[in-house]
């Protein structure tokens, strides 16, 4: 693990969030939006005062632009996440992929935490992390991500104010990444242009995901996905036997032929697994 994964995990819990400067190159992002520009161009606006109605949104970017790959499976933001999240699960998982315009005009966004889309006990546990990715430079003017610094911490308290929001400056290249627990929002923009972003963010891999990824990526698509991302997008069991097709792992819908008949394979985590071993075994002492 390299000392800047670790000083940006520890910025990330201390904070509820931080920015990993030129994560990529700026001509990767560029590309990207010239992929989705015409995605954005046909795109609604959203409806609903929490999407924002000065604002479009679209999602399935894997299929939308190859370079979103790079940054749905950056290897240093990856760990970041990872120490983040795997504490609580045996492997983490795409929760979704977003697009997001922000026009002129657009009213600052509702704060909110986005684990609260889940209503588990909060507080004990991190349900996702968020890195967002700008498509243009996020200033204050033009609707930046709003963030309150340390909120992590205040779960209980569903606002905050106004007065101790941040607003990093970021720019294409660089990784927004804030914390699921994170009170946040996007910023109202008075500026004369729109501000781009995309989200991506991962979540504790026994969880439902914000974008169903089975339907956004059924298996005709993902089987063109390389291993790790199928896996990513939940093509890959969760240890203990969860998630899984007639008792197997989901990765085998990717292969060219799929058996009508399939025995059911145990997936189990070591303990489990050592566990149920011993307990066979004395069983067929007693039977012996």
């Amino acid at each position: 693990m390299s000392a800047a994964v670790d000083r940006h995990a520890a910025t990330l819990a201390r904070d509820g969030w931080c920015v990993f400067g030129r994560a990529v190159e700026p001509a990767l992002i560029a590309g990207i939006e010239a992929d989705l520009d015409p995605r954005f161009a046909a795109t609604p606006l959203c409806q609903g005062a929490f999407y924002g109605e000065r604002t479009k949104r679209f999602g399935s970017l894997l299929t939308r632009s190859p370079g979103v790959e790079r940054l749905a499976m950056h290897p240093l933001i990856l760990e970041v996440v990872e120490q983040m999240l795997l504490p609580w699960c045996e492997r983490i998982a795409l929760n979704l992929t977003q697009a997001i315009e922000i026009h002129p005009g657009a009213l600052p966004q509702l704060p909110h935490r986005d684990q609260d889309m889940w209503q588990g006990p909060k507080g004990g546990l991190e349900y996702l992390v968020n890195v967002m990715w700008p498509l243009t430079a996020f200033t204050r003017a033009n609707g930046g991500t709003r963030l309150w610094t340390g909120s992590q911490f205040d779960q209980d308290v569903p606002v905050l104010p106004e007065e101790d929001v941040v607003v990093p400056t970021v720019v294409p290249g660089d990784a927004l990444i804030f914390l699921g627990s994170t009170l946040h929002g996007g910023g109202g923009n008075a500026s004369t242009a729109p501000r781009r972003g995309i989200v991506i963010s991962y979540c504790l891999g026994w969880l439902k995901p914000f974008e169903l990824q089975w339907l956004v990526y059924p298996p005709q698509v993902a089987r063109h996905f390389s291993p790790d991302l199928a896996a990513l997008v939940g093509y890959a069991q969760h240890r203990p036997n969860l998630g899984n097709v007639e008792g197997q792992c989901p990765s085998i819908l990717l292969g060219d032929h799929v058996p009508d008949h399939l025995p059911a394979v145990d997936a189990l985590r070591p303990d489990q697994a050592e566990a149920a071993a011993m307990f066979v075994r004395s069983q067929m002492g007693e039977l012996g």
